[in-house]
């Protein structure tokens, strides 16, 4: 089977358009963005890729139908009309979620429940059984309505995307890693380049920059859903897993520091850092943000430094993003890119950004604060020295 299919990658908000543009960068050009979702079509090779390489999406979803549905007996009947068996085997363990958001069919057990009834229905059509049992492949469904749209998905990642295989332990208030690996991309830095995270916390945005910079795909290291479906051929996950590994970057040396005043946590960023692979390419140190120095010129602090609202009090909190200010005030051909919920950063810190970008950290509502720096000087590459 290679026929096309409509994929969607579903995105944090704010982060819809860096979704669209990996995806594009992949080679699925053809893209529609909505709120919190990418949708595109794409052949049965890119289930693998995708949930392989996607960095900032939150899961890949394969898309079974779209439809109006405003009674009972709209959604039963439109759900029992899309080709389930083309898709779940007979065997298969389908459990349905559902949203409902500004729509007429509100209850999202009842709508589960309908959809469920009315695939298990069709299913005996097709497969000519009375009775599944349930003990195959998981193949998660879930029917989202949004203004009485009920749109179809079966779920081909299984665990959240940000689940890269490396954080097995966990620290307070961590940071996603699709969120952390955002915030890189939404910044200037490259390979070539400093990173310094001040507030590093167990090393998640160090570590997503190694794995960035070093082309490490962020799925190598971990399983998805779909790797157990029939359709997709075992041949298609190889392939794709040893396009990957090819497509590392093995020779390529990185400056990255991440500093934290916790020494405990410091060890589990380590800890994550080797699980990752990528140890030699981050320096940890326990330091507090007055003790920041580099000698350094052009880099790139990226940080999400305390809130005030789950780690720290509002004035210890305040007092921090002062002291960032004038400990950072003489870095001036560095850029600065700071994630935090606190909404007089701008004047603590003691200048304005030059770009905010709303953006959510969990549940929590944050602006990413963006101070951009000097270009580097053009770089003249060794065979021009010569």
């Amino acid at each position: 089977m290679n026929k096309e299919m409509e994929l969607i990658a579903t995105a944090g908000f704010g982060l819809e358009a860096m979704v669209a543009r990996e995806v594009k960068h992949l080679g699925y050009d053809e893209v529609i963005v909505e709120n919190g979702k990418v949708t595109f079509k794409a052949d049965l090779a890119a289930i693998p890729r995708l949930n392989l390489w996607l960095r900032c999406a939150d899961r890949l979803l394969l898309k079974i139908g779209e439809f109006e549905a405003r009674s009972f007996e709209e959604l039963f009947q439109s759900t029992r009309a899309l080709p389930w068996a083309d898709w779940i085997p007979r065997d298969a363990n389908f459990p349905v979620e559902g949203k409902s958001v500004k729509s007429q069919l509100f209850s999202v057990s009842d709508c589960q429940a309908i959809v469920k009834k009315s695939i298990v229905e069709k299913m005996k059509e097709q497969y000519h059984l009375q009775w599944f049992p349930q003990t195959g492949p998981r193949y998660t469904i879930e029917v989202a309505l949004l203004k009485d749209i009920a749109t179809l998905t079966i779920d081909t990642s299984g665990a959240g995307l940000h689940k890269r295989g490396y954080r097995k332990l966990s620290a307070p208030a961590p940071l996603k890693e699709t969120l952390a690996a955002a915030l890189i991309e939404l910044s200037y830095w490259d390979s070539e380049r400093i990173l310094i995270d001040p507030f590093c916390g167990s090393g998640t945005i160090p570590i997503e920059a190694a794995m960035i910079g070093l082309n490490i795909a962020p799925g190598l290291n971990r399983q998805f859903a779909a790797e157990k479906w029939p359709i997709i051929p075992t041949r298609l996950w190889s392939v794709a897993r040893d396009e990957a590994h090819d497509l590392i970057q093995r020779g390529q040396k990185l400056r990255i520091r991440g500093t934290d005043i916790d020494r405990e946590v410091l060890s589990l960023a380590r800890y994550h850092a080797r699980q990752a692979g990528v140890s030699e390419h981050i320096h940890f140190q326990q330091a507090p943000i007055a003790n920041l120095h580099s000698s350094d010129k052009y880099g790139c602090i990226i940080c999400n430094p305390p809130y005030g609202e789950r780690l720290e009090d509002r004035v210890s909190v305040e007092k921090l993003y002062r002291e960032m200010g004038e400990v950072l005030k003489a870095w001036d051909s560095w850029s600065i890119y700071v994630l935090t919920a606190h909404q007089k950063f701008e004047s603590l810190f003691g200048r304005p950004a030059d770009r905010r970008r709303k953006l959510y950290n969990g549940r929590i509502q944050c602006n990413y604060y963006q101070f951009y720096g000097p270009r580097p000087p053009q770089r003249i590459n060794d065979y021009e020295l010569e």
